[in-house]
């Protein structure tokens, strides 16, 4: 059986890591080897970033919503507890918008858990 040598295939996978790389500096985008180790890095942290994400978005919602909170007589917690008690299933995005667009229409809400509360 003939030997089967890997050129075709191995030129793929270096332009396809290659491509991957274009914009880096230096070696990081020419050398095979240390392009595919900075875009190993990249794309894991990439993945990194896209769960990172989601958990950046929620604390600055619920940032939003503690400043709307507390300008209407209550703690985020309070607020929330409040809300789960009066049957009120509304997300944080969702709140944290209203807290910013619509004072007056979080502020019925606020009332709302506050009446629930007491």
């Amino acid at each position: 059986m003939a030997r089967v040598k890997g050129a075709l295939n191995a030129k793929k996978r270096h332009n396809r890591v290659l491509k991957l790389a274009k914009g880096y500096r230096g070696a990081r985008s020419k050398q095979y080897r240390i392009a595919k180790q900075s875009v190993m890095r990249a794309l894991a942290s990439a993945y990194a970033g896209r769960k990172e994400r989601k958990r950046q978005f929620r604390q600055l919602w619920i940032a939003r919503i503690n400043a709307a909170a507390r300008i209407n007589g209550l703690s985020y917690s309070k607020l929330m507890h409040g809300l789960k008690s009066a049957g009120v299933d509304m997300n944080r995005k969702v709140l944290a918008d209203l807290a910013v667009n619509d004072a007056a229409g979080f502020s019925k809400i606020a009332e709302l858990a506050k009446s629930k509360l007491a």
